[in-house]
């Protein structure tokens, strides 16, 4: 396969590719189309289910990378608390903190509260060596015998489909750690294009393997610039593939902007058919806010979605609020290679 110079020539073969996808499986896009996904109630926080899995999942998700920020004892009264509050979706990464982040969830899910969550982590292995080694790990800091949903991390780059997909590729190993019960379902993360989304839906479809969950960026910002709202949200929607959605608020950058307020960012990822809106939690304060966005939220109309895209259009047009889209500041495969394998 050629390197991609330019997003001009990684768009225009992701369109070719993806074309011949829809046409053979009958694909008929259209944000219009996606509407807030179906939603029970557990007191004060909605859930919904994850795709085709069936699993009930709340509104709110609670991320892994943040728990890592406050003391170790904090961090896990955090998780704990957002159990007990309703929060059942646990995300978390091979890679946060060094592997702190998962150490912490481990703590934090003894005594009895593993069985109250639906729990998530990522992987960055590419390899099917590196993927096997860094599945065990993160079962062993986790202090469980299997993750709810285990994902390949940053796909990032035009050529790591490929390389998952490859003979000897990380695929290999999930599927193998899925077989030995480590795993119930697989799904992909990534923020950098959605151009490299569909690539890599495309290549799993080529090679007769469906994802069960899709983790991006879904945000206020996100619907202007490389929209992933726009170009992959309704795939997965038509492929009933649960939708995790991510960077609501673009790392603190888009409240910054002074267009929206939290609870804005956080109604809007919620009125998408998404199964998940994962948000990071490092003080209670964060918590209670996430909470009250839950419980408080209700479908926007039409018109209330446009004002709000109507005020945060001129803001979001060159990306300068999701730096990473546009940036390599967070792409942690990028500063570390030899995580790929």
């Amino acid at each position: 396969m050629r390197i991609l110079n330019d997003r001009e020539d990684l768009n225009q073969i992701t369109r070719r590719e993806f074309v011949k996808w829809t046409v053979a499986t009958g694909l008929a896009l259209g944000v219009g189309a996606c509407m807030p996904a179906a939603e029970t109630k557990k007191s004060e926080m909605p859930y919904r289910v994850l795709g085709r899995t069936g699993e009930k999942v709340s509104l709110i998700g609670m991320g892994g990378y943040h728990i890592g920020n406050p003391s170790e004892p904090e961090g896990i009264g955090l998780v704990r608390s957002a159990i007990d509050r309703g929060v059942n979706f646990m995300d978390n990464c091979w890679d946060y903190h060094e592997g702190e982040s998962e150490a912490r969830m481990g703590k934090a899910l003894r005594d009895g509260y593993r069985e109250k969550v639906f729990l998530m982590s990522k992987i960055d292995g590419q390899t099917k060596a590196a993927a096997a080694r860094q599945i065990d790990e993160s079962l062993k800091r986790l202090q469980t015998d299997h993750v709810d949903l285990m994902q390949f991390h940053e796909v990032i780059r035009m050529g790591d489909p490929e390389k998952i997909f490859a003979p000897g590729g990380s695929l290999e190993a999930m599927k193998e750690a899925k077989q030995a019960g480590k795993v119930r379902y697989i799904g992909f993360t990534g923020h950098k294009d959605p151009s490299i989304h569909l690539h890599m839906l495309a290549v799993a479809a080529k090679n007769g393997f469906r994802f069960d969950a899709v983790q991006m960026p879904l945000n206020v910002m996100d619907a202007h610039f490389r929209s992933f709202e726009k170009e992959v949200l309704p795939v997965l929607v038509k492929d009933e593939i649960g939708v995790l959605g991510m960077k609501s608020f673009g790392f603190g950058a888009i409240l910054n902007s002074g267009t929206v307020s939290a609870i804005e960012c956080l109604h809007y990822a919620m009125n998408l058919p998404t199964s998940v809106v994962i948000t990071g939690i490092d003080s209670t304060k964060i918590l209670d806010q996430a909470i009250e966005a839950a419980a408080s939220f209700k479908a926007m109309t039409g018109e209330q979605v446009a004002a709000l895209l109507s005020r945060t259009s001129e803001a979001a047009a060159a990306g300068q609020y999701e730096r990473f889209k546009t940036s390599t500041q967070f792409d942690g495969t990028a500063q570390n290679p030899q995580w790929l394998g």
